[in-house]
């Protein structure tokens, strides 16, 4: 990810699903990294995982054996 592509971010509804999320991406090829939860959206667990757009349905692929909730939104790149 550099800092000018499109990102997106995976939110969870706790940090033990988004630390195995960030675990399970990145056994798969995905570049991700574990950041706070942006002040403009809402989650209960405080952090989500960034991952580039081009790789949201990888992403979902990868996570589609998570029965807990999740989401993804957008997330603007900085620079």
């Amino acid at each position: 990810m550099t800092s000018t592509e499109a990102n997106s971010i995976l939110i969870f509804h706790s940090v033990h699903h988004a630390i195995w999320a960030e675990s399970v991406l990145r056994k798969g090829g995905i570049e991700c990294k574990m950041i706070p939860i942006p002040r403009s959206i809402s989650s209960d667990c405080g952090v989500c995982v960034r991952i580039a757009s081009v790789d949201e349905s990888r992403a979902a692929a990868a996570l589609s054996e998570l029965a807990e909730e999740w989401r993804i939104e957008p997330y603007p790149a900085r620079g």
